[in-house]
C-alpha cells in the first residue's frame, strides 16, 4: 500500500511539471511519461526490498533511457524518483525499472504492475491507476489500487480527490483516501434489477465497443447513461457500489487482454462481493504469463446481475 501511494505522489507531481519532453510513444503508440517509468521504479524498489527474489511482470522497460535520445527522460525520471525514495541513484533507477521483465505462469509467487493504468487519462488530467497484484500459482491473491484523481465522495466530483483501495484473499476490500491511511470496508451493490442499475466503461471506444455496450444496456433496460472513466478505476467505482456493471467488450478479435491491466481490480470487485469473468462467462486465467489469452473481454458485476448481463453481453455480441 505505502509503494503504491509513494507512486501516485509521483505521478502528481510530475502532471504538476509536464512538459512535451516527458512523453515518448511507445510501438503501439500509447504515449509513455516520466511518471510511467518513475512509478514503476518506486513500486519495483520496494518489492525487491521486501521479496528481494520475487519476479515482477510490469509494463515498461528501460531501454530508451539508456539512449543518447533518453537521456534527458531518464533524468527526469531519477529526480522524481529521488523526490519519494532519497539517494537512489541513476543506474538503480534504471535496475528496478527492468526488474519488471517476469513472465508470470502458473506456478510460484510473482508480482503483477501497471505504473499507469490509463496512461491517455493521466495526459488529459483524467483518471487513472497505479495498479499492483501478488499472484500465487495462477491466483491472484492481492491487489493494491492507487487513483489519485477519483473522488472520494462519488455525489461531489469537485469535491476532495484521491483514493487507494486493497484487497487480500479471503479478506474483504477496503478503501482509504491517498492522504488518510484509515480504512473503509466496501461493498458492491445490492441491486438486482438491472434497470436499476448502471454500469461503466472505457472513455476510448478503441479500448472497449461502445457500440455493443449500448446494445447490453437495451437489452437489460438500462435508463442511466454509462460512465466512462479511464483504467482500472473502473473496478474501484464497481467495488465500493458507484455503479453495478463494468463492461470491456472486444473491439478486435486478436487482442489479449494484458494480466497487469485486470488483476488487481478483479481481487478487488471478487473481495467485495462482486463477480467478474470474459465476456463468455468463463473465469480470467491469470495463470498464463503476461496476458489472459485464453479469455475473451471482461464483464464484472456486483455478481447478482451477472447471469442477466452475461446473457446480454452474449446477445448483443452475436447480433454481429
Amino acid at each position: 500500500m505505502e509503494a503504491v501511494r509513494k507512486a501516485c505522489r509521483l505521478c502528481e507531481a510530475v502532471r504538476a511539471s509536464l512538459v512535451s519532453q516527458g512523453t515518448i510513444a511507445k510501438a503501439d503508440r500509447s504515449p509513455v511519461t516520466v511518471a510511467d517509468f518513475g512509478a514503476q521504479a518506486v513500486v519495483n524498489l520496494a518489492l525487491l526490498d521486501a521479496f528481494p527474489d520475487d519476479p515482477i511482470m510490469a509494463e515498461e522497460d528501460a531501454a530508451f533511457l539508456q539512449t543518447s535520445q533518453g537521456a534527458a527522460l531518464k533524468a527526469g525520471v531519477s529526480h522524481h524518483v529521488r523526490a519519494v525514495v532519497p539517494g537512489v541513484a541513476d543506474d538503480v533507477v534504471l535496475s528496478a525499472i527492468d526488474r519488471g521483465a517476469g513472465q508470470g505462469g502458473p506456478t510460484g509467487r510473482h508480482w503483477a504492475l501497471d505504473p499507469i493504468d490509463g496512461t491517455t487519462g493521466y495526459l488529459r488530467g483524467d483518471q487513472y491507476a497505479v495498479a499492483l497484484a501478488l499472484i500465487e500459482d495462477g491466483e491472484v491473491v492481492l491487489g493494491v489500487l492507487g487513483c489519485p484523481k477519483l473522488p472520494v465522495d462519488p455525489g461531489h466530483p469537485g469535491g476532495r480527490k484521491g483514493c487507494l483501495f486493497g484487497a487480500v484473499k479471503g479478506h474483504g476490500a477496503t478503501m482509504q483516501w491517498i492522504d488518510d491511511p484509515t480504512e473503509r470496508r466496501i461493498t458492491v451493490t445490492e441491486i438486482t434489477d438491472p434497470a436499476a442499475a448502471s454500469f461503466c466503461e472505457s472513455v476510448v471506444d478503441s479500448h472497449s465497443s461502445h457500440r455493443h455496450a449500448a446494445r447490453v444496456a437495451s437489452v437489460l433496460g438500462m435508463a442511466a447513461p454509462s460512465l466512462r472513466i479511464d483504467s482500472q478505476c473502473k473496478y474501484a467505482v464497481l467495488a465500493r457500489g458507484d455503479v453495478s456493471a463494468y463492461l470491456r467488450l472486444p473491439t478486435s478479435a486478436d487482442y489479449e487482454e494484458k494480466t497487469w491491466d485486470h488483476a488487481a481490480g478483479w481481487i478487488i470487485v471478487k473481495e467485495a462481493g462482486g463477480e467478474v469473468s470474459d465476456v463468455r462467462g468463463q473465469p480470467l486465467d491469470f495463470s498464463l504469463g503476461r496476458t489472459l489469452r485464453r479469455n475473451r473481454g471482461v464483464v464484472a458485476t456486483n455478481g447478482k446481475l451477472h447471469p442477466q448481463v452475461i446473457a446480454a453481453v452474449q446477445r448483443a455480441l452475436g447480433s454481429d
